[in-house]
This record gives C-alpha cells, structure tokens and sequence, in this order.
C-alpha cells in the first residue's frame, strides 16, 4: 500500500498479478539505483528513484481500479518502500556526498534509513484511524524524491558531492527528523480525479508537464522542496492560530 493511498488494510489472501507488478517495477527501479550509485552514475541513479516513486504511486490505484487488493499485495508494497525510499536514498547519497564525511556519513545515511522504517511502521498502524487529509510526518517518498533531486541537481551543476558533504548531511539529517516528526502535511485526499473539472484545470496539467520536461531536475527538486517545507510552515500557524486562541480566551 502506497503512502499516497492510505486505506484500510485489505483482507483478502489472494496474490494478484497486475498491481504487484508495478511494485515489483518499483523495486526493481529502486535498486537499480543503487548500483547505478555505486558506480557514479548519479544522474541515472536520481532519474530510477523518481520511476520507483511513480511505480509506488501507481501500484496501489491500479489494485483499487482492477477490484485486485490483498494483504499480500499491502505487505509488498510496504516492503518495496522501505528499500525504494530507505535503503536506496541513503545509499545513493552515502555515495555521492556522506562518504567524505567518515562515520559521521554513513552513521547520517543509517539514520535516514531507520527514520524510513520507523515512518512505515507508524504509517502502517494509523492506517483506516488517522484523518485522510493531512500525514503526520513527511511521506517517506516525498523525502525520497527530495534526496534524489538534491543528488540530481547537484551533478546537473556539475557541484561534487564532497564539496557540499557537509550540506547534504544536513538535508539528510532534516529529511529524515521530518519522518518522524509529528508535524503534518497534506494528503490531498479532498482532490477528486473522477469528477469533472474545467478546461483550464486540464491546461495547468499540460503547462506542468511542459515545466518538468524543460528543466527536470530544477523543477522536481524545487517542486518537493516546497512541500517539504510546506508542513513546518503549516506546524507554525497551527501554533500562532493555538496561541493566538489561548491570549482570547484570557
């Protein structure tokens, strides 16, 4: 089950081709950048990490669709998110920047990867009580794709990573207290992608997918950038909105 489709967890035994295809995809892509990582391929290594988001995106709304939900299909898919947006963007930034850095590099990778595994876990035994419109704590593929667009944008510049090592500790290390963190972000679950919607919603789609085409790792970095951002800011209105009622109410 896909963070991006939190719904209860499904009680039929059945394993069922079509959507675990997708998340095997997914899998595959995911560690097909490590080794692309491994080998210094840091661009195509970015590139399989978005495709592996896409795959998880995909794999739970093609069950749904299809009529084909399982528990063996939720198991896997939560399985392939821990190495697709775990293992993998530790990895893949262990080997372009933190391994400069000595043990405070991989001890910074390791944390990623169990902050990853501490948000499924949580996410996994909220599912079907927590509120559909926000998540508590970053979505372990939004911090994924983060990652990658930071490595992305970063060989696109042609900037090494051990010249920003110490740079790309901190985003790690921001990334992934952001897991684990209690601060929200939306869902938008509230979006309707059935119903109908106007011409110029459809132009907004087409004029986005021009902006990504034309500069990919710019855009995609900037675009997770700003939701990642967007649940602190959200965290500190709640907070001034919380203090401003408690100075009213004296």
């Amino acid at each position: 089950m896909s963070e991006f489709n939190e719904n209860d967890v499904p009680q039929r035994r059945g394993i069922y081709l079509l959507p675990n295809l997708f998340t095997t995809a997914g899998l595959f892509a995911g560690f097909y950048a490590i080794v692309a990582g491994m080998k210094g391929h840091f661009e195509i290594a970015s590139i399989s990490l978005f495709v592996a988001m896409i795959m998880d995106g995909l794999d739970g709304r093609v069950a749904r669709l299809t009529g084909t939900e399982s528990a063996f299909g939720a198991q896997y898919d939560s399985l392939s998110d821990m190495v697709c947006f775990g293992i993998t963007p530790a990895l893949v930034a262990y080997s372009w920047g933190l391994q400069y850095l000595g043990k405070i590099g991989w001890l910074s990778a390791f944390f990623y990867a169990a902050a990853t595994a501490l948000r499924l876990a949580r996410f996994n035994t909220q599912v079907g009580h927590a509120d559909k419109k926000f998540f508590i704590g970053l979505p372990c593929p939004t911090a994924a794709a983060l990652i990658a667009g930071m490595v992305w944008i970063g060989t696109d510049f042609e900037i090494p990573g051990k010249s920003i090592s110490v740079v790309a500790a901190g985003v790690v290390l921001a990334t992934a207290s952001l897991m684990v963190s209690n601060v929200r972000y939306h869902s938008f679950k509230e979006l309707d992608l059935k119903g109908h919607v106007s011409f110029f919603a459809v132009l907004i789609v087409v004029l986005s997918y021009l902006l990504i085409a034309w500069d990919p790792p710019k855009v995609l970095f900037a675009v997770f950038m700003l939701y990642v951002l967007s649940g602190p800011v959200l965290w500190v209105r709640d907070y001034a909105n919380k203090k401003a009622k408690k100075s009213n109410s004296r």
